[in-house]
């Protein structure tokens, strides 16, 4: 028997209505939600407890769907905290292409484990991983490994670039697309469906306009979502002005990229005419706060967006620019940023803000059917936050104490497709410790080879 319970908790369905069970229950069977409503402490609905194999009583806690995070970049785990204080394209110069050059097989499965963990622990039971790193053939293998060693349901956008600065990730259109019709025979549904693989141009200044033509062919032929970086900085716009005479929108819009299963991710710098292209073709947005910010990249027109009625999903973004992959914290970072910007503090509700990393995250991975909300037929995909803590409680709305006050250490359980991932805030899939010594091990001797070269590697305390 494989059915699970969790009770007597406030349960935020995140359905159409944002219905509230308080004290209320989701029940489970083997990967499926069979039944979601009010708790009732008379009795009649003992035959629940009796009829599962694992209760869990949520007193004290919130329960809601899993939160899917649009978009990362698991090998950065190694790089967060290198520096702290620098632009995009120094950032990419003297960091991530260093760091990502020097970087065996092993490292990637090391970071790329972390880095799911970090995901399963901070509530993220879904995630969109950029995997542009391809210097062994091995190296999509290892994070996705790591992805179902975990136990989180992963996406791994095959990343590729013809035009990238750095020569060395430079990859010829046979090798980007052979790799990743590959990639969808040996992985795509692998581990009980949780593993999927998707199509990632890397961005539109480091592809050329021939591979972007292929992409989109490729993609369409397979049905596959495409996930590109788009207009992050200004300095993005002026490349592909001056390469193509086109915004970086419009590039993609005339290459035949922009369409339903396209995920724009970032959208900073997109003017009136981009955001109503991606209106009109249906695409998602991918918004990165605390990326955003920690890059000084610029704010994304979001409030805009959503009141278009743009699909608007959130992204932690690699460790490399966050420095975490924290995703409670980025509710709070993506209502407190637009607030700001806009000196109007009616904007971004906290229901709308989780709606954001919940229905339409889903809505964005094209899994609006079985995800993304605690009803009945869905995945049992959820998470349980505690309350009971003196940085939250007492609670007044749930919904306001998960944006503004939670953030990943108060997740206390995660269930992925029926299974127990993370149980009183620690994965019951992993040793996290012996993961971690390794890690370290490997990063002190990746930082020492680089020092000498590079350094911003040399002067860390």
């Amino acid at each position: 028997m494989s059915n699970k319970l969790i009770y007597n908790g406030t349960v935020l369905t995140m359905n159409a209505t944002n219905q509230i069970f308080k004290p209320g229950y989701v029940y489970m069977e083997h990967d499926v939600i069979r039944e979601v409503g009010e708790w009732k402490s008379d009795g009649s609905l003992d035959h629940l407890i009796l009829q599962s194999s694992y209760t869990y009583n949520a007193s004290g806690k919130v329960v809601i769907p899993g939160i899917i995070n649009g978009h990362t970049h698991l090998f950065q785990t190694f790089m967060r905290g290198v520096s702290d204080h620098s632009p995009l394209t120094q950032w990419l110069k003297e960091i991530i292409w260093p760091m990502s050059l020097t970087m065996e097989p092993e490292d990637f499965y090391l970071a790329a484990l972390i880095g799911c963990i970090e995901n399963l622990k901070s509530g993220a039971t879904y995630m969109m991983d950029h995997h542009y790193i391809h210097t062994f053939p091995e190296n999509d293998a290892s994070v996705l490994q790591a992805m179902v060693d975990s136990g989180i349901r992963g996406h791994l956008a095959r990343g590729g670039s013809d035009l990238a600065g750095e020569v060395r990730l430079r990859e010829t259109e046979e090798q980007i697309f052979d790799s990743t019709d590959r990639l969808l025979d040996e992985w795509d549904g692998a581990a009980s469906g949780r593993i999927r693989i998707a199509l990632g141009p890397l961005n539109l200044y480091g592809c050329s306009r021939g591979y972007l033509e292929r992409a989109a062919v490729f993609s369409r032929d397979r049905k596959l979502i495409s996930h590109v970086h788009v207009a992050e900085t200004s300095e993005q716009i002026d490349t592909t002005m001056a390469r193509y005479g086109l915004r970086n929108l419009e590039l993609l819009n005339e290459v035949g990229l922009l369409g339903e299963q396209t995920q724009v991710v970032h959208g900073v710098w997109l003017d009136d005419g981009e955001l109503e292209m991606i209106r009109t073709k249906q695409a998602s947005v991918i918004h990165c706060p605390v990326s955003n910010m920690y890059l000084a990249s610029g704010v994304a027109r979001v409030p805009e967006m959503l009141r278009m009625g743009i699909n608007v999903a959130l992204g932690t973004d690699g460790p490399g620019s966050n420095n975490c992959q924290d995703n409670l914290e980025v509710l709070k970072f993506t209502a407190c940023l637009h607030k700001v910007n806009e000196l109007d503090a009616t904007l971004l509700p906290p229901m709308d803000v989780l709606r954001m990393a919940t229905v339409n995250g889903a809505k964005a991975v094209g899994r609006s059917a079985d995800l993304g909300s605690l009803e009945p037929g869905k995945k049992a995909d959820l998470v349980t936050v505690d309350m009971m803590k003196a940085h939250i409680s007492p609670v007044h709305r749930a919904s306001s104490a998960l944006v503004y006050n939670a953030n990943g250490n108060d997740v206390d359980l995660v269930i992925v497709g029926g299974q127990v991932v993370v149980e009183k805030g620690i994965s019951t899939w992993i040793d996290e410790q012996v993961i971690l010594q390794r890690a370290q091990v490997r990063v002190d001797a990746l930082r020492n080879k680089l020092a000498g070269q590079y350094p911003v590697f040399a002067n860390i305390e």
